[in-house]
């Protein structure tokens, strides 16, 4: 599932400009590096919020620190809590939240004592059941003003630099774009390519988006005949659901760089109802592109910092097969293995008149939790939906192996492989298993 998270806060409480305070380094150190997790094309760090060790989404497009999928079981703590409403992204109305200020936030060497959190309770919000792992909120601003911050999508590591003792070189094959900002957020311009017509756009600088490209204007890359599009479920908003339309643009040219066949996304009118946004906003540039490359974020320097990696001639896939699965809940696993019960007492049968001995074996059962994994949502006439498949249908195996052995973001990458791919299933419906079998099929 292509997880386009864009948490759009308009709080209109937060400081404007790179203001003093904040994230620092200890005196003495000037740059630190972490591991990140990277799950469909999003990078997931580890935080600390007031000694309680956390999993946080990294995400340009964000100006405050939200919080999200804290659950009792994690006993954090949270200083001086007020209630308020937020809105945001999504086709519903305002939530409620908390803001609480005073929190003593860590990443890698870095910390900041007196930072602002935004607590939500919905629970549609919480990521972790179709991202596979835990996640517990999305940081942004707070942390890139405060550093120039290299992304190495390749090794999946985070490295950070303190502004002042640090300035990036330019290498020949990199290219340097500026940044502009408008309410603590970084856009950028660069040119689409569609109906044989480029444009030039200007587009939020999104991490927190999975997808390639988000446009605000179906005139940019829509057409009815032919049809080049299909309606899917885009994301979660801070304000609920956001559905669109997916289509493919001829290309799409950031600076020197050129990528071909490029996705794109156009959500609903009804999920932009009543948001306010910068006035030169055409849209977003997400995960699926900056993948592609090694990025150097320089919000103190206003500027980006490209140089192509490995990923960049990888071809862009939308799920072929129309499922979108999460996690829901752990189940009971019995594991069977068969190991010789004279290993087990240390000796075996032996005939004394023949000399053949005897191999004594017995059964032994470990029993574990697992994830269980369900349809979250089937996509109307894909290969899935017209194989049976329907929501809420418990997946048992893929491909002759036990679901629980993937990890939720192989089967992502499965269902986007290989045209033609065919997928056998396993799934159980009100207590009865059944065997279903689909083949992955190009969606446009």
């Amino acid at each position: 599932m292509h997880l386009a998270l864009l948490l759009g806060v308009f709080l209109g409480v937060c400081a404007t400009g790179f203001s003093q305070g904040g994230f620092s380094f200890p005196e003495d150190v000037k740059k630190d590096k972490i591991r990140f997790e990277l799950v469909n094309n999003l990078v997931i760090i580890p935080v600390t919020i007031n000694g309680t060790k956390l999993s946080f989404l990294l995400d340009t497009g964000v100006n405050s620190t939200i919080l999200f999928g804290v659950s009792q079981e994690d006993s954090l703590e949270l200083r001086n809590a007020r209630p308020l409403r937020l809105r945001g992204l999504g086709e519903g109305g305002s939530i409620e939240a908390l803001r609480s200020r005073n929190n003593s936030v860590t990443i890698g060497d870095a910390t900041d004592n007196d930072h602002t959190i935004y607590v939500i309770f919905e629970q549609s919000l919480n990521l972790s059941p179709r991202m596979g792992l835990p996640v517990h909120g999305i940081i942004g601003y707070e942390f890139f003003k405060k550093f120039i911050v290299k992304t190495d999508y390749l090794k999946k590591r985070l490295i950070f630099y303190d502004p002042l003792q640090f300035t990036p070189k330019v290498c020949r094959s990199c290219e340097v774009f500026d940044l502009t900002f408008h309410e603590n957020k970084p856009y950028l311009d660069l040119n689409i390519t569609s109906f044989n017509v480029s444009k030039e756009v200007t587009l939020l600088l999104d991490s927190g988006s999975s997808d390639a490209l988000w446009l605000f204007d179906e005139a940019m890359g829509i057409t009815e005949s032919p049809k080049n599009y299909f309606d899917d479920f885009l994301g979660l908003g801070l304000s609920g659901n956001i559905f669109g339309k997916r289509s493919r643009l001829t290309e799409a040219s950031i600076g020197k760089y050129t990528l071909e066949g490029v996705n794109v996304a156009f959500p609903s009118e009804k999920a932009l109802d009543n948001i306010n946004f910068y006035e030169e906003r055409d849209g977003s540039i997400g995960g699926d592109i900056l993948k592609r490359f090694t990025v150097i974020i320089d919000y103190p320097g206003e500027r980006m910092i490209l140089r192509k990696n490995g990923n960049f001639n990888d071809p862009f896939y939308y799920n072929m097969s129309g499922l979108t699965i999460e996690h829901d809940g752990l189940v009971v696993v019995k594991d069977e293995k068969e190991i010789l019960e004279g290993a087990l007492r240390g000796t075996n049968e032996v005939n004394e008149t023949s000399g053949a001995v005897t191999i004594l074996t017995q059964k032994v059962y470990n029993f574990f939790l697992a994830p269980k994994f369900v349809v979250a949502d089937v996509r109307s006439n894909s290969p899935a939906a017209l194989a049976g498949i329907e929501k809420g249908d418990e997946i048992i195996s893929i491909n002759n192996k036990l679901s629980y052995r993937y990890k939720l973001y192989e089967l992502v990458s499965l269902f986007s492989s290989k045209v033609g791919k065919t997928i056998s299933m396993v799934i159980e419906r009100n207590g009865v298993q059944s065997k279903v079998r689909f083949s992955l099929k190009k969606v446009i």
